[in-house]
């Protein structure tokens, strides 16, 4: 019986679920994530800087400046990505290197 209850427990063991890997990201997803943080700055820089053009009747200047200022706050999020998926890997790369 004691026999029957080892190779029921070591059954079970194997068919625990393991860690979530549904989380982790491949580098498609991020370079799509980096991808659409700077489309989407771009996209509201130059649609602020239409409507304040339409608004104060100063076409095409506002549309030009917030232009870039959505590109800069497009490749300050992109910057921001990156440096949050660096922690990321070298937190995991220091996890590796304290098990191994």
């Amino acid at each position: 019986m004691a026999q029957l209850e080892e190779r029921l427990a070591v059954a079970r063991k194997a068919q625990e679920p393991g860690p979530r890997k549904d989380e982790h990201y491949s580098q498609a997803n991020i370079a799509w994530r980096m991808v659409t943080e700077l489309v989407a700055g771009l996209g509201i820089g130059a649609v602020l800087g239409y409507g304040l053009d339409i608004l104060a009747g100063t076409l095409p200047w506002g549309l030009i400046v917030f232009t870039f200022i959505g590109f800069a706050a497009g490749i300050k999020t992109m910057l921001r990505t990156a440096q949050e998926v660096q922690a990321k890997q070298m937190a995991e790369q220091a996890e590796r290197d304290k098990e191994g």
